[in-house]
C-alpha cells in the first residue's frame, strides 16, 4: 500500500512521516490552514530520503504558476487539484516533472478519465472536511487498473477498511493524523502509516 501524508509544516512531522516508512510527503503551497512557502520547503527536503516523493500541493494556481512555485520550493513532484486538462498534465510533463492530478468523487464523469498523470487522487465530495464517506462507490468508477490514491475522512482506525472498500493502489491523509487544524500528531502519522502497510 502506497502512503502519502500530506500538509507537513515541520522537522518532526517530516521525520515522523519518513520513519513510520510513508512513501511520499506532502507540501501545502496554496491558500489553506496547512500552507508553507517555498523557502520552508527547502529547509524541510533534506529531511525527506533519496526514495520517499516530496509533492507539491496546489489548488487554485495554473499548472503553470505550480511548476514554478514548486521549482522554487526544489520539489520535482506536483499534485493539482480542481478541473484539469492534458494540457495541464503535459505542462507539469515538459517541466520534468511528475503530477498527481486529484479529482472529487463529485466530479464530473470526464474528470476520471486517464489524461496521463503519474498518479490519480480520489477526494470527497467535500475536500479537507476530514469526514469518513461512502468508499466503496469509488469501485463505479472503474479504476482498477490504474494507480491511484484514496483520500478523504481517512485516519489510522478506518485506512485498512476504507483501502480495502475502495479497491485503492494508495491512500493520502492530512487531518486524520493531526491535533487540531493544521497541526500534525506525531503518534497518530505513525499509527496511520502502520495500519495502511499492515
Amino acid at each position: 500500500m502506497f502512503v502519502k501524508v500530506c500538509g507537513l509544516s515541520t522537522p518532526e512531522s517530516v521525520q515522523e512521516a519518513v520513519d513510520s516508512g510513508a512513501d511520499a510527503v506532502g507540501f501545502v503551497l496554496t491558500a489553506s490552514p496547512r500552507e508553507v512557502t517555498p523557502e520552508q520547503v527547502h529547509v524541510l527536503l533534506p529531511l525527506v530520503p533519496e526514495g520517499v516523493h516530496a509533492v507539491g500541493v496546489f489548488r487554485h494556481e495554473t499548472a503553470a504558476d505550480a511548476v514554478a512555485i514548486a521549482r522554487k520550493a526544489g520539489l520535482t513532484w506536483v499534485q493539482l487539484h480542481g478541473h484539469r486538462t492534458a494540457d495541464d498534465v503535459k505542462t507539469v510533463h515538459d517541466a520534468g516533472m511528475r503530477l498527481i492530478r486529484a479529482a472529487t468523487m463529485g466530479a464530473s464523469v470526464e474528470e476520471f478519465g486517464d489524461l496521463g498523470e503519474d498518479l490519480f487522487l480520489i477526494d470527497a465530495a467535500a475536500p479537507g472536511s476530514g469526514e469518513a464517506w461512502d468508499y466503496e462507490s469509488v469501485q463505479e468508477k472503474g479504476l482498477d487498473d490504474r494507480k491511484w490514491l484514496l483520500a478523504g475522512g481517512l485516519e489510522p482506525g478506518n485506512v485498512a477498511f476504507a483501502a480495502t472498500a475502495a479497491g485503492a493502489w494508495g491512500v493520502d491523509v492530512s487531518s486524520g493524523v493531526e491535533a487540531s487544524r493544521g497541526v500534525k500528531d506525531l503518534a497518530k502519522i505513525r499509527a496511520f502509516v502502520e495500519a495502511a502497510k499492515a
